[in-house]
């Protein structure tokens, strides 16, 4: 027991981050914790394995677990295994911080270290989903059902939530959970500003970028009918969709909707892209249509970062992304006619779309720079592990 004590004292502070997939690990998260290592704590990183990503977060000094974490699935035995792997995994790792990032880790991965003792817990709230935006009978069973769940995973002392939005904070207390001195706003996962840097608008037939995977409740269907209404408008443009398919996620695409949207050549579908930032250079205006429970959309504060005015949804998240009427449009969600309309104004007017670039530029570099994000979470865990 001696040895044990003396060990806790003596080794670095031992971090576990708890995600659904590495791959948005690394995009989401893998800056925050590389400034965690480089503070001096040892950083273990728990997902499902997907070898390549797996790769990348080893390659950056982190340690990996193999953790079973279905995204989508909601088979009570599947859950239960997931929980259970967690348990055992905090029971051996004995972490003094564990940092739960998207829904099912939070739920999951918070219930664990509460069972397990963790001393300081952080419950990354990015988005509450389709459960919480969605509005058949479905989505409002599982509204009920994720309640008692929310109230034990974030309970108990030691415990930090980090919201991205307000509306998402307002959710989590209506749902009962005390949030008294817990809770933190911090705007997102913060963007590269030197990597999203702004560039005039080239020359040229005007390109307008969605980047989202393709999930209904992304606003895809709703994309490709306002493109369609333009062009059938006489507008000259090109509409490009870039984003992978989600297979794991109930609200993927159906690939014969997707077969016939390429069949009729009115939407690029490139896929997933790794060069998103030249892509948004080469755009002259960005969309994204959601009516999903987003957090702070990456893609929007990456655009702003970009120079690039955008159109999206009063939604929670991205209404938050966005100075409206200044660094861009609001449309209603779930409206291909509104959406249209906001296109075809900002490439009618390029004065007003590039004023609008450039002052969501200032807004990204006020708000959304990844060098305060991750000064903001390192805080938090010094803060909690009593380094602060």
């Amino acid at each position: 027991m001696c040895a044990q004590a003396s060990d806790a004292v003596s080794r670095a502070p031992r971090l576990l981050f708890v995600v659904n997939d590495p791959g948005f690990f690394l995009s989401h998260r893998g800056q925050i914790a590389q400034g965690a290592l480089e503070r001096g704590y040892e950083v273990h990183v728990a997902t499902p394995d997907v070898p390549e990503a797996v790769a990348e977060i080893r390659a950056m000094g982190l340690v990996h677990h193999r953790i079973p974490l279905n995204r989508g699935g909601r088979n009570p035995v599947s859950e239960l295994r997931t929980l259970t792997a967690l348990v055992r995994l905090m029971r051996h790792l004995r972490p003094d911080v564990v940092h739960e990032v998207t829904i099912k880790a939070v739920i999951w991965g918070g219930i664990a270290a509460r069972m397990t003792r963790v001393p300081a817990r952080v419950a990354a709230v990015s988005g509450l989903g389709q459960v919480f935006s969605g509005r058949d009978w479905q989505a409002r069973a599982l509204r009920q059902l994720a309640a008692p769940l929310y109230r034990a995973a974030l309970g108990g002392p030691g415990r930090r939530v980090i919201f991205q939005n307000p509306d998402d904070r307002d959710a989590i207390g209506r749902l009962g959970v005390r949030l008294e001195g817990r809770a933190e706003m911090i705007r997102g996962s913060g963007v590269d500003l030197a990597r999203f840097a702004p560039v005039p608008e080239p020359e040229g037939t005007p390109q307008v970028l969605m980047p989202a995977r393709l999930l209904a409740d992304k606003g895809v269907a709703e994309f490709v009918a306002a493109a369609r209404q333009l062009r059938r408008d006489g507008l000259d443009a090109r509409f490009i969709l870039a984003g992978g398919h989600d297979p794991g996620n109930p609200a993927s695409v159906a690939a014969p909707e997707l077969a016939r949207w390429r069949a009729e050549g009115i939407v690029e579908f490139p896929g997933h892209r790794p060069d998103i930032a030249a892509l948004m250079q080469r755009s002259h205006l960005v969309v994204l249509p959601s009516y999903y429970g987003e957090g702070l959309p990456k893609a929007l504060i990456e655009a702003a970062a970009s120079g690039r005015a955008v159109v999206t949804t009063d939604m929670p998240g991205c209404r938050d992304a966005v100075i409206p009427g200044k660094t861009g449009l609001l449309v209603p969600p779930r409206d291909a006619a509104a959406l249209a309309g906001a296109i075809g104004v900002l490439l009618a007017d390029p004065g007003r779309r590039r004023a609008m670039g450039a002052a969501g530029r200032a807004l990204a570099e006020d708000a959304f720079c990844v060098t305060a994000v991750v000064a903001a979470h390192l805080r938090i865990y010094d803060e909690l592990t009593g380094r602060g």
